[in-house]
Parts: structure tokens; C-alpha cells; sequence
């Protein structure tokens, strides 16, 4: 039985079509090769084999080309669901290898400035491999091209298992697709980096991907999942769980729906935390001790999207989104707690619409909510057309962070504000329950 916790134990002969070598080194944070004869995808490859896949090119004109050709694949779909092989969590199974201790000339890219890595670039080998895991779960044979575009649209949750990344060890990312609707795939992935002689975890990821038609316009089926074993059973379960969860939150959105009973007696508890006793009037607020008005903590930024940052399909790749977001959010958070902070969780990322090339992306971060040393930040990102001056929400990202030490309260003032003050906490409240 293909058991994705046990991932030394697969056979050699599983992995021969998605392999390319990379030679291992035994010394300190430099991993061997995993299995005699049987090397790791490198990093560097995910997006040349993403290319290939659908046929693009890195060459600016040629893409474009070679974009505009895809739209005579949609004859290739299928009609149904029924049309297509059943596939195995095993058909999907990729491990790929970050070597920053085998290849110091790689490093570069991940450093920061205080010899940490950097957890943007993390989230866009993630966006990168958890499409190529999609991809490898709907491959046919038969075909040269794929006639799907594969596109991220949730990140559901990463959690951090271990909170120091080293910018000198071995890094492994391994995934696989975990549940299966009719249009839309849930892929795991896990990281663990190689530290004394063996590799420790440092994260679980949730990706939800959706397969659209070649133009990227419509729906477009997927191969049914057929799982093998108990163990793939339970993580099938886990994907419909995850699912009706998903559902459920979306029903509950404060944009929908008023806030609880509970939540409503917070709201009020912190208006009559910051009334003015002199005048007990309702339009005099003020500021409790070490506490913060979240109108004073908040932070921007824009982005010039340029098709350097372009993805397969010649829209802004959704990792890059993803980088700049966090960035904006960690930087908030920094100034805010005024020390470094350490993430502990991303949660509930969502990608609303494309962002497309020569966009100016303005990025909002918002520290909507703290507890003790915690700080919930929140990343809106929306597209500007300065010709007809409208804003389109494109995602919305949510980070948990951690301090060294105790941060102030923040305080909403409208209403508004507070419903951000329950939704981070909501989110919040998730991450430390998981």
C-alpha cells in the first residue's frame, strides 16, 4: 500500500518519469541521494517540466504564440467525468529537492538579510509543485499537451511544524493530490529539511487547485480519485471534511451573515473599553494603555506586474502574489511588535481573479488582531486601472505570526474595523485549534 507518511518506503520505479538527477552530498545539511539510483526533481526544473506540459515558452513573443495555439486543445476535454482513468495518490506523488547546502550558488535567492530563508521564495516553490502535482495526476499518455489550465484558487492552510528554516541544509518538498472533486483538486504537500544525518519536518501545506479549459474561461473535468488502502481512505475523508469546512466558513463570513451572540458582546465589550468616562459620550473614544487603533496599523505597498512574473498561462504567477504578500504582511508585523517576527501559520488564501500583466497591484496589510505575543495580519490585494479608475479585489491572505515578546492590543474603532477584529480572530482561533 503507497503510504504519502512513509516516503522512503515507494519503489524506485514509480518515480522514473518525473525524476532528474541531482547528485547528493553526506556532509552536515547536505542531504544523500534518498534512494540508490532513484534522484530528486530539483527546484529549478518545476517550472521548465510546468512549460512543457502546456507548451510554453520562455521567450515573451513565443509565449504568446504558443498561448493563442492552446485554444485548439479544448477539443481534447472530456465530455464527463466518466470519460476519464480513475488515478491513484500514488500517480501523483512528486518529491522535489532544494539543495541549499549541496549548491551554495542557489542560496542567493533564498537569503535574507539576517542569514534566515526566505519564506516568500518557500511559497512559491509550493504554488509551483502543487501544479505540477495536479498536472501529474491528469496526465495522459496519448497526449502531447496538456489541454488543461491548472490554476491555484485556495490556499487552505500551511502550518509550520518547525520555525527555523536553515539557509545552509537541504530541503525537500514532497506532495501529492488527496482528494478529487469534479473540476477541482486538493493537493498535500510536506517540507522537511535535512539536518543531522536525516530530514525533519518543517511544514504541511493545503493547496486547492481547479482545471479550466485551454483559453482558461470554463470549468474542465478531472480524473476521478481512486484511493488504495485505509490510510488513503482516511485522507480522502479528510479532503471532503476539509471541503464542508470550507462551505461552511463561507456561509459564516461576516460579509454574509451578522456576527454571533458571543461575538457581538466582544465588539461591544471594546467600545465600552474606550469610552471617555468624562464625557460617556458615543463619539468620544479613548485609547486604552498599551494598546493600538487599528487605523494606526496598517501598511502598503505596490507592485508594477511586469511579465517577468508572468506563470504558464501569461498571468501573473499566483507565488509571486503570494511573496509580495507575505513580505508586506511580515514587515507589518515587525514594525508593529517592534522585533522580528516568526510565522506560525497561513490561512485561507484566497485567489478571486487573475492578475494580469502591466496590472498596478496595490497590497493593504492590516493588523486586524492580537493575543499575548500573537498578531494576525491581513494582506488585501487588488488591481488599479488608472484609465478607468476601478479596484478589483484579487486575493485576500491571512498570516499568524508570533513575537518574542507580549504586543499591544489593537482596537477597532468603526464598525467596520471591528468586523476585521472578529475575522482575524476567527482565523486566529483556527490556528491555534489545528
Amino acid at each position: 500500500m503507497f503510504s504519502p507518511r512513509l516516503l522512503l518506503l515507494r519503489s524506485a520505479a514509480s518515480l522514473t518519469s518525473r525524476t532528474f538527477c541531482v547528485g547528493g552530498v553526506s556532509k552536515e545539511g547536505r542531504a544523500p541521494d534518498m534512494i540508490e539510483g532513484n534522484p530528486l526533481l530539483h527546484v529549478s526544473n518545476v517550472r521548465n517540466r510546468l512549460r512543457e506540459i502546456v507548451g510554453a515558452s520562455t521567450n515573451w513573443s513565443d509565449h504568446q504564440q504558443a498561448m493563442a495555439e492552446r485554444v485548439s486543445l479544448s477539443s481534447m476535454l472530456a465530455k464527463s467525468q466518466n470519460d476519464l482513468p480513475a488515478k491513484t495518490m500514488k500517480d501523483s506523488y512528486l518529491e522535489v529537492h532544494l539543495p541549499l547546502g549541496s549548491e551554495p550558488q542557489l542560496r542567493e535567492k533564498y537569503l535574507t538579510f539576517h542569514n534566515t530563508v526566505r519564506f516568500g521564495r518557500i511559497l512559491e516553490d509550493l504554488d509551483s509543485l502543487a501544479v505540477l502535482i495536479s498536472y501529474s495526476h491528469t496526465y495522459n499518455p496519448e497526449l502531447k499537451r496538456s489541454p488543461l489550465s491548472i490554476v491555484t484558487a485556495l490556499v487552505d492552510k500551511i502550518d509550520m511544524r518547525h520555525h527555523v528554516i536553515y539557509p545552509d541544509c537541504d530541503i525537500k518538498f514532497t506532495g501529492h493530490v488527496t482528494w478529487v472533486g469534479n473540476t477541482s483538486i486538493e493537493a498535500k504537500m510536506h517540507m522537511s529539511q535535512f539536518r543531522e544525518g536525516a530530514y525533519a519536518p518543517v511544514l504541511d501545506a493545503t493547496f486547492v487547485m481547479v482545471a479550466r479549459d485551454p483559453e482558461n474561461k470554463r470549468a474542465a473535468f478531472v480524473n476521478p480519485l481512486n484511493p488504495q488502502g485505509a490510510e488513503e481512505e482516511k485522507l480522502l475523508q479528510e479532503g471532503e471534511a476539509n471541503k464542508s469546512r470550507r462551505m461552511g466558513m463561507s456561509r459564516a463570513s461576516l460579509l454574509k451573515v451578522a456576527p454571533t451572540a458571543e461575538e457581538r458582546k466582544i465588539v461591544h465589550s471594546l467600545f465600552l473599553n474606550t469610552l471617555d468616562t468624562q464625557t460617556v459620550s458615543f463619539r468620544s473614544r479613548i485609547l486604552p494603555p498599551n494598546s493600538v487603533w487599528m487605523q494606526d496599523a496598517k501598511l502598503k505597498g505596490l507592485e508594477i506586474c511586469h511579465p517577468q512574473e508572468r506563470n504558464i498561462f501569461n498571468r501573473i504567477f499566483g507565488g509571486f502574489l503570494m511573496r509580495k504578500a507575505y513580505e508586506l504582511g511580515w514587515a507589518n508585523a515587525c514594525s508593529f511588535g517592534g522585533c522580528r517576527p516568526t510565522l506560525l501559520a497561513v490561512d485561507d488564501i484566497l485567489f478571486q481573479k487573475p492578475v494580469e500583466i502591466g496590472s498596478l497591484l496595490l497590497l493593504s496589510s492590516q493588523v486586524c488582531y492580537t493575543e499575548g505575543k500573537n498578531i494576525q495580519v491581513r494582506v488585501h490585494s487588488e488591481v488599479f486601472d488608472p484609465l478607468t479608475r476601478q479596484h478589483n479585489t484579487t486575493n485576500v491572505f491571512h498570516f499568524t505570526f508570533v513575537s518574542d515578546r507580549d504586543v499591544p492590543n489593537i482596537i477597532p474603532e468603526t464598525y467596520g474595523e471591528s468586523m476585521l477584529y472578529l475575522d482575524g480572530k476567527r482565523h486566529f482561533n483556527q490556528t491555534v485549534e489545528h
